[in-house]
């Protein structure tokens, strides 16, 4: 539960993106029914039900506040969330509620939005059941994590973290760089993580992997009455210690048409039992893909430097842009680059046309990469040192949160210099 003080967050940790990239668990299939004051309150909460992560939540809001709440309720049950703004002070707001708990239902959860920092108001509230408190006035964000929270217990088990990565165009070597940094996520930072292959009819991840399951996420998507986290984990197929593939057949005796949510059900089961989840999702523009883009917690676009890869790359970054306004913005890389003879578009065009650096650039290697390919490993198998390795390392670090600050080089002459310098080893 959110302390007054801690409720009380800084308008521009949102705005300057801080806020936007702590990870935030989705709701599950709850409803959720607003009683607001102002106008302001209510513009809040219904941006939070228009946020990815409360997709599966019936959001209804109401003018009224607590007084509207306690009339409604004489007649009706209760919803899984209630959340009451109240202008009142704090006895009047213990009034309200005392009468409120004569008509609510047992589970209910309640959320308090008022304007008094008061710790005795808040211990109040919490000895009467009150979930959470929040200080108006409220953001989104602030709404989206409080209802969110709810369902996630302290002691629960954090939900895993989706990757998705997407090529702006066919053929850029988007699998490969998806592959690589779920192989990095696993090796260099002992994260358990699954690469999903979602390009069920042509997927490469069991070739580069070296792997060939009998099942893998067909038997899944065709079964989605079947799905459970037991089930789900039966179909992986263990590529290292804390590496595991949900490959795709990659085979042409279906057709395989799917409808927007299809792959939801997996997707909730694989973050329910492993920390990361890397999503490669192909180069086509359907139902299923477009939500899968729009739902995930972190989302990489691959591109070449060429013209084509630029308009398709900045048409995917503002739709995702404009489709999840509480994240931060999706990133990108540039791959492929320095084909000889090839005339190229530069990252400084890139940058200007997306309004944003890319997070890499992945130079032209084609024995490295093909060597890669061919015998069925990851870049860092074949040069765990090459600076390309390297790069998926710091992309894997970035997708998850977890960048590390770079320690200067040490070199023979550093202890003398800390000692001149007083500094301490």
């Amino acid at each position: 539960m959110t302390q007054p003080s801690q409720a009380a967050r800084d308008d521009s940790a949102v705005t300057d993106g801080v806020g936007r990239d702590e990870h935030i668990a989705p709701a599950p299939r709850v409803s959720v029914q607003a009683f607001c004051e102002t106008v302001e309150t209510a513009a809040a909460i219904q941006g939070a039900s228009e946020d990815r992560r409360m997709a599966k939540a019936h959001m209804r809001i109401q003018m009224g506040g607590l007084t509207a709440a306690v009339e409604a309720y004489q007649s009706s049950p209760t919803p899984n969330v209630i959340i009451l703004e109240s202008d009142e002070r704090g006895e009047e707001i213990l009034d309200g509620l005392d009468q409120l708990a004569n008509y609510c239902d047992a589970g209910t959860r309640v959320v308090v939005v008022g304007r008094m920092n008061d710790v005795v108001l808040y211990r109040e509230l919490v000895r009467r059941g009150v979930s959470d408190y929040l200080i108006a006035p409220v953001d989104t964000l602030q709404v989206v994590r409080a209802v969110c929270g709810l369902f996630s217990a302290p002691d629960a088990k954090p939900v895993g973290r989706i990757v998705a990565v997407v090529g702006a165009k066919g053929g850029v070597g988007a699998s490969t760089v998806a592959h690589n940094i779920a192989f990095s996520l696993a090796r260099d930072q002992k994260l358990d993580a699954v690469v999903t292959d979602l390009d069920l009819a042509f997927g490469t991840a069991g070739l580069d992997f070296n792997q060939d399951p009998p099942q893998g996420i067909a038997e899944a998507v065709f079964s989605p009455d079947r799905i459970d986290t037991a089930f789900v984990d039966r179909l992986l197929a263990k590529c290292t210690d804390h590496l595991s593939l949900l490959a795709a057949p990659a085979t042409l005796d279906r057709v395989y048409d799917f409808g927007a949510d299809a792959f939801d059900t997996i997707f909730d089961s694989l973050r329910a039992t492993v920390p990361c989840v890397v999503l490669d999702v192909p180069h086509q523009w359907t139902g299923w893909s477009k939500q899968t883009l729009i739902g995930a917690d972190e989302i990489l676009i691959v591109a070449a430097p060429d013209l084509a890869n630029l308009r398709n790359a900045k048409n995917i970054y503002d739709l995702l842009k404009a489709a999840r306004p509480n994240d931060h913005l999706p990133r990108y890389c540039l791959n492929q680059v320095g084909v000889p003879k090839r005339p190229e578009i530069k990252a400084a065009d890139f940058a200007k046309a997306l309004e944003d650096e890319p997070v890499a650039t992945i130079p032209f290697e084609p024995q490295l990469f093909g060597a890669a390919a061919n015998n069925g490993q990851m870049i860092a198998e074949i040069s765990a040192g090459h600076r390309t390795a390297e790069t998926f390392r710091q992309l894997a670090q970035l997708l998850t949160g977890r960048v590390e600050t770079k320690k200067p080089r040490s070199g023979l002459l550093s202890p003398l210099m800390d000692k001149l310098l007083g500094r301490k080893t």
